[in-house]
């Protein structure tokens, strides 16, 4: 039988349970992963209660209740509150997601479970550590490369050289592709993931940029991009609809034709 060693501080215990808010006749229990770096203590899984009443409708919202007046310690990325910056991605009732555009109803009407999205390093609480995850980023170069003298006005585009682009473009970097991707689990340090693999197709097919043939030159790499199965995690957990899947077989494909 395979025997595994798990990383320390890995497995977590059961941790506090706060009290039921006083006279709240619509409550809902949620489960939080707490995790502190500084006291030398193993993660835990914190009970809390959010009055429903005086609490709005948004997993986020709920995060934000507790915080602000149940425990204060409680760490969480967020920002603008309209699934548009992809601050509050976490991992809710075991999916990805964005903690502002799911409700607390769509949660099965039971206990919310929230954890940070899963494989990554964790910094405290529900805030992961995505260094790694902006340097792929970074690394397929995800601005307008130009040879041609720069016009005057601006570098046109047909409408139909345009559409090529939608369903590229709204990725929000928010990394709940790339932290449902067993691949990347397992090779986050060579595979670039969906997200970077998205983005990178979103410059490779822009009728503006004139470096193709460096950027799949780049991408041409037994891990950067073949590592990716097509399970099609990234699209079913992506809470902007986006298909990263697709978006990586047809860079597989422009280096097919390529090479004939």
């Amino acid at each position: 039988m395979a025997q595994f060693t798990l990383p320390k501080n890995s497995q977590y215990t059961e941790g506090k349970t706060w009290p039921k808010p006083a006279e709240a006749k619509n409550v809902t229990a949620f489960r939080i992963y707490r995790w502190n770096p500084d006291d030398g203590q193993k993660p835990r899984i914190d009970t809390y209660y959010v009055d429903r009443d005086d609490c709005g409708p948004m997993v986020l919202d709920a995060l934000l209740w507790i915080k602000n007046k149940v425990d204060s310690t409680l760490t969480f990325r967020r920002s603008c509150r309209e699934g548009i910056c992809g601050s509050c991605a976490m991992n809710i009732m075991g999916q990805n997601t964005l903690a502002c555009t799911l409700g607390i109803d769509e949660c099965n009407g039971g206990t919310v479970k929230i954890y940070p999205l899963p494989h990554m390093p964790v910094l405290k609480d529900l805030v992961p550590d995505l260094t790694n995850f902006f340097a792929q980023h970074a690394s397929v170069e995800p601005w307008l490369h130009t040879e041609t003298p720069e016009p005057e006005k601006e570098w046109r585009q047909t409408p139909k050289e345009r559409a090529k682009l939608d369903g590229l473009y709204e990725c929000i970097l928010c990394a709940c592709c790339s932290t449902s991707c067993p691949s990347y689990w397992w090779n986050d340090d060579r595979f670039l993931g969906p997200a970077a693999l998205l983005q990178a197709y979103r410059w490779l097919i822009d009728s503006r940029d004139e470096s193709t043939g460096e950027r799949l030159d780049a991408l041409h790499d037994p891990f950067k991009l073949y590592r990716c199965h097509t399970i099609m995690n990234c699209a079913n957990t992506c809470p902007k609809g986006l298909n990263p899947a697709k978006a990586i077989a047809e860079i597989k494909k422009m280096m097919v034709e390529r090479v004939v």
